[in-house]
């Protein structure tokens, strides 16, 4: 299927964000998620399904000063 991953077209074979981070490499890391501009708790990922067309962000905690 193809989604948007932080704005770049992808074609997936993952069906849902939990998934899909690990299709990525980012299965371990801790990230924020949003699916089609909506916040999607980390407990969500693992019960929502993606659809052809999705947009997912994946943002990474920043430290600094």
């Amino acid at each position: 299927m193809r989604i948007e991953i932080n704005g770049e077209a992808r074609e997936v074979t993952a069906t849902t964000p939990a998934e899909l981070l690990f299709e990525l490499g980012w299965g371990e890391a801790r990230v924020a998620t949003a699916l089609n501009g909506e916040f999607l708790p980390k407990t969500a990922r693992e019960r929502t399904e993606l659809a052809e067309g999705d947009r997912l962000e994946v943002l990474a905690p920043m430290q600094g000063g």
